[in-house]
């Protein structure tokens, strides 16, 4: 018999990238309430990932809670194809207000990875419309686009890819671009760009990776190679899209526009499930025929669901708001403050912030990696002092919601500087 919810969880459930046999008991959040958790035992947790980088505005913020539940009482679920609703519509016209120009269209999926899977179906059926050969996709190294096939192809090839390595399509693999290496780069793209359909990749930031952070002068330059060579560009906001670089979106730092943008995680504030493809003219008049196969086939059952169409409105509308762009640009102040003092840390090296994204690595004598066991044991420390913060390896990371105070946030640094001052390192070789 389980009784407790820990009990009754492991009896039942699958956590993601959890190795189940070794894992601790899931922690059982019973409560959220702005930036911070409750757990069934009444501990308090400062939520400092936004729940795996989606929670905006705080957990279980009133305005969308009224805004969804209005929705829930007119209408809760329409199948998207033959029908339409006034939240796609209206969510729709209030993004493409805020995209480059060029973004015309928007389709509508359920999450980050099919977001991008659409992004790709799109891309090599333009090519395939036009009776053009081209199915080579161009991404980068370290790469992390999502973990559905489609997805996973076009990214870094790794230990959690290599069960599935001969299901993979290929896929030509480049270095994020720097001043020293883009010439290097646009070489290699210039020997395959009759075989290229389409180049995607993360703006500025690359997440899962590890919180790589490069140079929006640089990746303008790419994509303007790109540009001339007839590639399509996919740009991947899924993770930097709504505010996380300290501008509504990467694509506000950079002068060329690409052709496709994907978006998920804090599109509705972290409320509800949902991806969005958005595309130019371009694309979408590709698929325009009277022949019946040229239509992009792909939906998604709840594609467009009036709930998460109403949280997303609800979700910008709060973003728009000055003081939410007031908190923005204050937690990356701050953040910028306390990365000075973060790489005066002994332990600490490559202290790194894009707008509220933090990150840095600790030095452990070993190759940085998300199997790195450090990991592990400052996930427990911040855990024991009220703080939820998710290690890559001994890469540790802030990207707390916007809604965090200058208080709150200065107590996420404190323990930082205590546990990494006090914690027990690996013995580092010489």
């Amino acid at each position: 018999m389980h009784n407790t919810l820990k009990e009754r969880d492991r009896a039942v459930n699958w956590h993601p990238y959890t190795q189940m046999q070794t894992a601790k008991d899931a922690i059982p959040i019973v409560r959220g309430k702005g930036v911070h958790l409750y757990d069934d035992k009444g501990k308090e947790y400062i939520d400092a990932v936004s729940s795996w980088w989606v929670t905006l505005h705080g957990h279980a913020h009133p305005y969308i809670a009224q805004r969804v539940s209005e929705q829930l009482n007119t209408l809760e679920q329409v199948i998207f194809a033959g029908f339409t609703h006034e939240p796609a519509i209206l969510l729709s016209e209030n993004l493409l207000q805020l995209l480059p120009g060029n973004q015309h269209k928007v389709f509508y999926s359920d999450n980050g990875s099919t977001a991008v899977e659409v992004a790709l179906k799109m891309c090599i059926q333009y090519a395939h419309n036009y009776g053009k050969a081209k199915t080579k996709i161009l991404a980068f190294k370290n790469a992390y686009h999502g973990d559905t096939f489609g997805a996973m192809s076009v990214s870094g090839r790794s230990i959690w890819t290599q069960p599935f390595k001969d299901l993979l399509f290929d896929v030509l693999f480049i270095d994020v671009p720097t001043s020293e290496n883009l010439e290097h780069i646009k070489h290699i793209i210039y020997q395959h760009k009759d075989e290229i359909v389409c180049f995607i990749y993360e703006p500025l930031v690359q997440g899962a990776a590890g919180m790589l952070m490069h140079k929006a002068e640089d990746l303008d330059e790419l994509m303007k190679f790109c540009r001339n060579q007839g590639i399509l560009m996919i740009q991947d906001e899924v993770f930097t899209g709504f505010g996380r670089t300290g501008r509504l979106f990467a694509a506000n730092y950079l002068s060329e526009e690409p052709d496709i943008m994907c978006f998920s995680k804090g599109l509705t504030g972290g409320t509800m499930p949902m991806g969005i493809t958005t595309c130019s003219d371009d694309i979408y008049n590709a698929f325009l025929s009277d022949d019946q196969y040229k239509t992009l086939f792909h939906g998604h059952s709840f594609t467009a669901n009036p709930l998460a169409c109403s949280a997303a409105l609800a979700s910008m509308e709060l973003l728009l708001q000055e003081s939410t762009q007031s908190d923005i640009q204050r937690i990356a102040r701050q953040h910028r403050g306390f990365a000075s003092v973060l790489s005066a840390q002994n332990q600490v090296e490559n202290v790194r912030q894009t707008g509220t994204i933090l990150a840095w690595e600790y030095k452990t004598g070993k190759q940085t990696s998300y199997f790195n066991e450090i990991g592990k044991l400052l996930y427990e420390k911040f855990l024991q002092r009220g703080i939820l913060i998710r290690p890559l390896g001994n890469t540790l990371y802030l990207v707390p919601p916007y809604c965090i105070t200058e208080e709150e946030l200065d107590f996420v640094y404190a323990q930082i500087i205590n546990i990494s001052s006090s914690f027990e390192y690996p013995k580092i070789d010489s």
